[in-house]
């Protein structure tokens, strides 16, 4: 990058501590902590990593490395200090005083381009709130280095004269923005209740961000979606119809793309978005199948999912298989054998990822013989009302129903099940 752009944006030194309990390598982290500064808008100029069994609970790296790391960022004149973990308001206090420079953490930063992606209402009150509460252990020591190292990346979002306000005030904001947002979940739950009512299947997109979410949303439904190779390219979510081989029309939803020590608070703000996950049909989890330690990302995601209670059906989707070598997509197929390969740039695999979307999420239908007692007429309003009848015989011993069900009620039929005559 050329020095005209450099002056353009905030230089970063990242730093991170390696204690040897870390589930992906601390190199990888910080691969993804300079693509995640360069979302916010950083550059990053620099890294430092120390091995110790724990992070110093002051300065967070020790006494020696800390002034490494203070001689660095005056050497390079650098704007921004950014480390791999969640700080406490002590080490950024700490670490600010002694290099005078801007101390963020991943927390943070994930918070600060949120508030830059968010543009539905639901969505920038979920990034205040989560920012708001991350702030409100940290107002003191954030009014002393605002004033003295200004705005930037870290201060959007609330901003700095929402952060200036006393404990009180901040407290009566948090607690305003989580009735908005419990206004907003209430009416996403009467929407929610009509699409069930209409019998309208719901399938989610959900997976690592950048994964490819949006692209293959695009692919599938034709739809005009922003898509972007960068982190958080899509924050609101999107709902686009689809329909499948056999006719049955599903909505697709996008959601956020989740990541490595996604921000507790976030997680509790966007709540009421991901609860929507656990009312689905299915979920799609997309996988970039060229991305460095997947297997990480999977579990990521998988976490994020259970911290939520979340148990819906899931279909793993290996997306970007058209730059896979043979050697690559075989590991892939040996390793996750119920789970597909496509390509939304090609369309390789998208014929078999609609097939497994019908049979994984039980959307297809049968015609099923049905014998039903004269005790079990409400079951027959019910065929009426969700399938096709296409006969009634009126017995002795009760009804027999022909009718062509889909496939998730027709679970519930089975006790009443008789083999054609």
């Amino acid at each position: 990058m050329n020095s005209t752009k450099m002056k353009d944006k905030e230089t970063a030194v990242l730093i991170a501590v390696r204690t040897g309990l870390e589930d992906i390598a601390v190199d990888t982290s910080l691969d993804e902590l300079e693509d995640l500064a360069e979302t916010a808008g950083a550059v990053t100029v620099g890294r430092m990593i120390q091995n110790r069994p724990a992070p110093d609970t002051l300065t967070y790296f020790g006494e020696g490395k800390v002034q490494e790391l203070v001689d660095f960022v005056v050497a390079n004149e650098i704007d921004l200090i950014i480390a791999d973990d969640e700080l406490s308001p002590v080490q950024v206090d700490q670490l600010s005083e002694l290099s005078g420079v801007k101390v963020l953490d991943r927390t943070s930063l994930i918070l600060d381009i949120f508030a830059q992606r968010a543009r539905s209402k639901e969505g920038q009150l979920q990034v205040e709130l989560a920012q708001l509460k991350y702030t409100l252990p940290r107002l003191k020591g954030s009014r002393k280095n605002l004033s003295r190292l200004g705005g930037g990346i870290g201060t959007r979002g609330p901003g700095e004269t929402k952060l200036e306000v006393d404990r009180r005030v901040l407290r009566h904001k948090i607690a305003q923005l989580r009735r908005e947002i419990d206004e907003i979940s209430k009416n996403r739950e009467v929407q929610r209740k009509k699409r069930s009512e209409n019998e309208v299947p719901q399938v989610a997109l959900v997976g690592y961000t950048n994964a490819g979410k949006s692209s293959l949303l695009k692919t599938l439904t034709g739809s005009d979606t922003y898509i972007e190779d960068q982190l958080f390219a899509t924050l609101d979510p999107l709902v686009r119809r689809l329909e499948l081989p056999n006719k049955i029309q599903i909505l697709l939803s996008d959601t956020v793309g989740f990541i490595r020590k996604l921000p507790h608070d976030l997680v509790a703000a966007f709540r009421a978005t991901l609860e929507e996950l656990k009312h689905a049909s299915l979920l799609l989890h997309v996988v970039d199948s060229t991305g460095i330690k997947y297997e990480a990302q999977i579990k990521a995601v998988e976490s994020t999912l259970k911290s939520i209670g979340c148990n819906t059906p899931t279909l793993l989707v290996f997306s970007k298989a058209d730059l896979l070598s043979a050697e690559e997509r075989q590991f892939i197929t040996t390793m996750y054998p119920k789970a597909v390969l496509c390509s939304s740039k090609t369309g390789e695999g998208l014929d078999v990822l609609l097939e497994e979307i019908i049979k994984t999420a039980k959307l297809g239908k049968v015609e099923l013989n049905l014998k039903l007692a004269y005790s079990d007429l409400h079951l027959l309003d019910r065929l009426y009302k969700d399938s096709e009848v296409k006969n009634v015989e009126y017995q002795e011993e009760g009804l027999k129903v022909t009718a062509v069900v889909n496939m998730s009620l027709a679970e519930s039929l089975l006790p009443y099940i008789v083999e054609e005559e």
